[in-house]
């Protein structure tokens, strides 16, 4: 019902809240500055990072990501979220060499 209601009266609504911003009343200019331009959750992050496919890789990737985050080029989340991207990949590398090394193992234990 109260949807109903706001659109039927939006109109009028949105034009009393700017025609408000537009006499002074900061609540109503910060209404309409959210609508008009949201806070940013999110960036693009541009960082080189060293190839991730070895155990040294990886571990140079999170010294460059925490040198980042020192320098403040990225922010302490942004940071956060790409150290976890590194880290699920340094959990696959350890996977595919469990792998690797089961792998082997079973093949020798198979000779005897």
């Amino acid at each position: 019902m109260v949807m109903v209601m706001l659109e039927g009266a939006a109109k009028e609504v949105a034009t009393a809240i700017i025609d408000a911003a537009k006499k002074g009343d900061l609540a109503a200019a910060r209404m309409v500055l959210e609508r008009l331009a949201p806070p940013v959750r999110e960036r693009a992050i541009a960082l080189t990072l060293p190839e991730t496919m070895s155990i040294q890789g990886i571990d140079a990737a999170q010294s460059v990501i925490l040198a980042a985050v020192a320098e403040g080029e990225l922010l302490p989340a942004e940071g956060t979220a790409l150290a976890g991207i590194v880290e699920s990949r340094r959990k696959a590398f350890d996977t595919l060499e469990l792998e690797k090394r089961i792998t082997e193992l079973e093949r020798h234990h198979g000779k005897k």
